[in-house]
């Protein structure tokens, strides 16, 4: 390959390219356009799956640092509300996964859409630290690596960010895809 070429364009010897800012690389969300949108779906969906719940979308705090702006928080009340839990919150999550494709979303954005239900993610977030801190127990009194079950990416990150400091064990993230899992191993044995 010719060093003269990067990413289809000519080089001028000495002159770089501008490099971005990583948090402007990441698209805003447009409140203005996904508030209406989110009630409009969500309002055709719990008709239409004849759901007996109410909803709420406000702004959330943003759970990433330097960013001025602020996430969507739906939450979700009423006699139904125990069938978007049930089996892990599989309907609340694919309710989430739905609205993301129907508000067309960058793939980048979806963390800032959130829905929850009576407390779901304060709650999963609350297991998976206290989780996180024990496979990191065991693995420094085994030895052995623990490998959790596959993992959302939001999840992994949260696992990854409990243990960040913790003494004796560093986390990896491997496979790919849906099948992509965190494992937990000892600090003083390198993966090759």
């Amino acid at each position: 390959m010719n060093d003269e070429r990067v990413s289809g364009a000519k080089r001028t010897p000495g002159k770089e390219f501008p490099r971005r800012d990583p948090l402007q690389a990441i698209p805003r969300l447009d409140r203005e356009h996904a508030v209406p949108e989110l009630n409009r779906f969500l309002g055709l969906a719990m008709t239409e799956m004849n759901l007996a719940l109410g909803f709420e979308i406000s702004a959330a705090a943003n759970s990433d640092a330097g960013r001025d702006d602020e996430d969507l928080a739906v939450v979700f009340s009423g006699a139904d509300q125990a069938l978007l839990l049930d089996r892990d919150a599989e309907l609340l999550l694919a309710l989430e996964h739905i609205a993301h494709r129907w508000l067309r979303l960058d793939p980048r954005l979806h963390d800032r859409v959130r829905f929850d239900c009576d407390n779901y993610r304060a709650t999963r977030l609350t297991e998976l630290k206290l989780s996180a801190r024990v496979a990191a127990q065991r693995v420094r009194e085994t030895g052995q690596p623990f490998q959790f079950n596959p993992m959302s990416p939001r999840e992994r990150r949260i696992v990854h960010l409990e243990l960040s400091g913790a003494q004796g064990v560093r986390t990896a993230s491997e496979g790919s895809g849906e099948r992509r899992q965190l494992v937990i191993y000892p600090a003083a044995k390198a993966k090759s």
